[in-house]
């Protein structure tokens, strides 16, 4: 594999983390860049281990992990966004601000959520000549990178829709989970 399909990958790995962090931008009180990049490094170190783990499980049993992968990630990106929109559509209680940061489980948890295809990419890369390690730290890093990005862009949706900013971010979960699935069926 190229450097140039590497690094290709990487960012279309990054991709649905992207939106992702969008939404959690949007749903938090004016996020500082010290809470986006915190978040950015947490998908990012997510992003970059999952192909690894999908590599050591590809070189075991591509069929099992190739065949429900999408639906994992659709499953728990669609829980996640679910539970979000949840507490977007609550009346807004007064005197409750947004969070100014999310809890280290809800943001691993929703790393995971996105980073399941990764895993698949990474079972695949088991089967072709490609240094996995450069891989998964060119993942890893367009990760950080977009994700960062994205909960600042996500800051200025949030001053926008104000509560209902959480809506958003759920919907935005629930297509990418309905995306990832779309594109294995």
């Amino acid at each position: 594999m190229t450097p140039t399909a590497l690094l290709l990958l990487a960012f279309a790995m990054s991709s649905d983390a992207f939106a992702a962090a969008i939404g959690k931008g949007a749903s938090l009180k004016t996020p500082r860049f010290s809470e986006a990049l915190r978040m950015g490094l947490i998908f990012g170190s997510v992003e970059a281990t999952t192909p690894l783990i999908g590599w050591l499980i590809g070189k075991s049993t591509l069929s099992y992990v190739a065949m429900w992968a999408h639906w994992i990630a659709f499953s728990l990106l669609v829980a996640l966004g679910l539970h979000m929109i949840y507490e977007g559509m609550k009346p807004a209680a007064k005197g409750v601000e947004k969070p100014s940061r999310y809890s280290f489980l809800k943001v691993s948890l929703t790393a995971f959520g996105t980073s399941i295809d990764a895993l698949a990419v990474g079972v695949g890369l088991a089967f072709i000549n490609v240094n996995i390690w450069a891989a998964a730290a060119l993942i890893g890093l367009a990760t950080t990178f977009m994700v960062t990005l994205g909960v600042m862009l996500g800051r200025t949706a949030g001053s926008v829709l104000g509560h209902r900013s959480e809506v958003l971010g759920g919907l935005i979960l629930i297509g990418v989970g309905v995306w990832i699935l779309s594109s294995h069926l």
